[in-house]
């Protein structure tokens, strides 16, 4: 007996200790455990905390309901009062546009008739505290302290979902309201149409930075309508319909069966009958969505692991995988059909519409990114480019709801697609790709007139003149690329002297780019490289010379032997990193944000600068600097992020940059090699492959590459190729407090 008793006490330890081993197995591959979407809520991050699926149609989250810069995506972490639940947000832009369909529960009658002016006269916002706040990839949860009513929220592909639960006993009710806007957006038409007493659909028309914004929707609510009042205008009217500029609903249900209501919304850039097409079935549940969403967004963060003891790099880059998976967003309906900026009505076939292409942002690492964790999103968006260049036969530069923006410089969808095709992305017709970046580069608007006439741009015909024949040049680099693959030797060739443009630019007495007039010869004085004018007579984009400086990702060397040596280019590049932090102007570029010297990690034109020393002999200052961006420009607190998220680009830097590498030529193919700060990263790849990235003895202090070999063989290079790493392996490095400089010279 008493053997029998030691024998089944072994058993159960031995059963619990395996119970206990998969059990913390099975919480090391929950990801999103690592996730906090608060970060970047702060400061100038301007990321929103709700929920949305990777590169969902809706995103449905929080409006504080200030109109003002650092509320882009309609929420701000340093705010505790809420307007309501919106289905549209922007992640980390400087742009202040979308928050459509507002939703918001309350207890209790409200006014809308009356005008408001701000929102502090909204009848139906509440205050909250973030003590009362949780959001998770794929949920939220806000607790609205005034009416007593807990709001939480989850989100499919193509619907969203809400689940409110009020105090026994009180009024059950929800205020949607059209006119509700922020920033510059403002609602043209809009209608809501109460369909049976449980659905309701409609649409807003609006415009602001996107100038033709139609947005249909529909709702199921779990309960019947008991009663509804409508508004037009601010003016109740009769019946079950409302049109008008702003229109808004009352609805209430009853109390007597639960405490609970469940809300499906889904939405449609075509028609209401689309929208409810995409809208989720009868047996999907909020649970259930919840659920799926979470796991979704595992799949998708688990597409790298890393290995580290310090649970605070672990949250910083699982967020930056999530905040990179967010954007572009599903524009095509679930019958392929989507609205373009003229109204017509297309369907995509075999493939997926995406808009929210935040191209001077998202060329440089994000979409990169892509390549590796999401290949087969990247001819769908290509595929998206595609269709809007039908428009009007040129390329995207930043589309939001298929609209043109034209924000920022440059033509970036050009990298994109060169990236795509030089990586080896099938799925998108090639010859119409190159025939829609050369037609591109050869129209004359947006400076390019200028720009083919005198070979630059000068700066006394269009602003912002440098930044803009930089880009441009890099743009004919990529479009020359494209034409050797294709074997258009002719073209391969013009385009590739007219991306040496940067040359005409470069003043070899300061090591500045600089604006230069028509004559070809009189540079732009009085000249001061600390200074800034935002976007208005100026040389340079959203920042000076310092930051605008250093853009020739395609022909570093080149670049260096402008300067005269290797010696006097890190030089000038260490400087850039150790000059005072002084602005200089009246109307400095808020933009310019996260410095370290006059780098501005807060802004995407500083984000290849640090790993140009690879190209000049002196890679551990790549290693050096990289590591100290890493270290002092992200956290895990809600000013985590030094400037905009920009769809993704910020946390893209991160995620690359983590791991030890970095495409500082986003087209080329190529990785730079910078400064690894986990034991181990490993890549998923297609066809079951892996490639890992270990660091030997790495830490806070040992930063610096001491040796490394790819495979078993020694590695003695600052790049390595995106054909090297899908081919599946192991980069080793070791890792140490000094630097080495003999490894990495060419």
């Amino acid at each position: 007996m008493k053997k029998f008793t030691l024998l089944l006490l072994f058993v159960i330890m031995a059963a619990s200790c395996k119970i206990n081993i998969n059990k913390n197995r099975y919480q090391e591959t929950l990801f999103s455990d690592h996730v906090n979407p608060f970060i970047g809520t702060g400061g100038h991050g301007h990321t929103y905390p709700g929920a949305t699926v990777p590169f969902g149609m809706v995103q449905v989250s929080p409006d504080n309901g200030v109109s003002g810069w650092d509320w882009c995506s309609g929420y701000h972490h340093s705010d505790s009062i809420v307007a309501g639940f919106s289905h549209l947000h922007l992640s980390g832009t400087g742009i202040g546009d979308l928050a459509d369909i507002l939703f918001m529960p309350v207890n209790k009658k409200v006014d809308l008739t009356a005008k408001t002016t701000s929102r502090d006269q909204l009848p139906y916002k509440s205050s909250y505290s973030h003590v009362n706040e949780k959001a998770a990839p794929g949920s939220y949860q806000l607790f609205l302290e005034d009416p007593k009513i807990n709001v939480e929220l989850t989100a499919s592909q193509r619907t969203a979902f809400h689940k409110y639960t009020f105090a026994k006993n009180d009024m059950q009710s929800v205020v949607m309201d059209l006119g509700f806007a922020i920033n510059w957006d403002k609602t043209l038409k809009t209608g809501i149409t109460i369909e049976d007493e449980y659905t309701i659909s409609g649409y807003r028309f609006s415009t602001g930075w996107a100038k033709n914004q139609r947005v249909f929707f529909v709702v199921k609510f779990s309960k019947p309508i008991s009663e509804s009042v409508l508004l037009a205008n601010k003016q109740i009217v009769t019946g079950n319909k409302a049109d008008g500029e702003n229109t808004a609903a009352q609805l209430f249900f009853n109390t007597n069966t639960t405490d609970e209501l469940f809300v499906k919304v889904a939405l449609s850039s075509v028609s209401v009958a689309n929208a409810k097409d995409n809208l989720d079935g009868e047996k999907s549940t909020f649970e259930k969505a919840k659920s799926q969403s979470s796991a979704i967004w595992n799949t998708a963060l688990s597409k790298i692991t890393v290995e580290t003891p310090i649970d605070s790099l672990k949250t910083m880059f699982y967020t930056a995988m999530y905040h990179s998976q967010l954007a572009p967003v599903t524009y095509s309906d679930k019958n392929g059909q989507f609205r373009k900026e003229d109204d017509q009505i297309v369907t995509a076939k075999d493939y997926t519409a995406y808009s929210t292409l935040s191209l001077w942002d998202t060329f440089r690492a994000e979409n990169p990114l892509l390549t590796l964790v999401a290949p087969d999103k990247v001819s769908d968006i290509i595929n998206s480019m595609l269709a809007y260049y039908d428009t009007k036969k040129i390329l995207p530069v930043w589309t939001l709801y298929a609209n043109e923006t034209n924000t920022m410089t440059g033509y970036h969808s050009i990298p994109v697609i060169v990236d795509a095709y030089q990586k080896g992305i099938k799925g998108f017709d090639a010859e119409k790709a190159y025939e829609a970046m050369k037609t591109t580069m050869m129209q004359d608007e947006r400076g390019l007139n200028f720009y083919k006439k005198y070979g630059y741009i000068p700066y006394n015909l269009l602003d912002e003149s440098v930044t803009i024949t930089l880009e441009y040049a890099y743009d004919d680099w990529c479009v020359a690329q494209m034409a050797k693959a294709l074997g258009k030797n002719d073209d391969y060739q013009f385009f590739l002297k007219r991306s040496q443009a940067y040359q005409y630019l470069f003043d070899s007495k300061t090591g500045f780019m600089r604006g230069k007039s028509e004559d070809g010869k009189t540079w732009n004085e009085p000249f001061d490289p600390k200074h800034s004018n935002h976007r208005e007579h100026t040389d340079y984009t959203e920042g000076n010379a310092w930051q605008h400086s250093w853009f020739v990702p395609q022909d570093v060397e080149d670049f260096i032997s402008l300067h005269g040596s290797n010696e006097v280019f890190v030089k000038r590049l260490e400087q850039l990193f150790t000059e005072s932090s002084e602005i200089t102007g009246s109307n400095v570029s808020a933009d310019i944000s996260g410095l370290i010297g006059q780098y501005a990690h807060g802004n995407e034109p500083s984000h290849h600068i640090a790993y140009m020393f690879n190209h000049a002999n002196q890679p551990w200052r790549t290693q050096y600097w990289v590591r100290h961006i890493l270290d002092t420009q992200y956290n895990t607190t809600p000013n985590g992020l030094s400037g905009n998220e920009d769809c993704g680009q910020m946390s893209a830097w991160y995620v690359f940059s983590s791991m030890g590498l970095y495409p500082m030529n986003p087209a080329s193919g190529e990785y730079e090699i910078g400064s690894p700060i986990f034991e181990k990263t490993t890549i998923k790849l297609e066809d079951g492959k892996s490639f890992t990235i270990e660091a030997e003895n790495v830490s806070d202090k040992n930063f610096y590459i001491q040796s490394a070999t790819l495979n078993g063989v020694p590695f003695n290079k600052t790049v390595i190729t995106h054909q090297q790493i899908v081919q599946g392996g192991v980069l080793h490095f070791v890792m140490g407090a000094e630097p080495n400089k003999s490894w990495g010279l060419k």
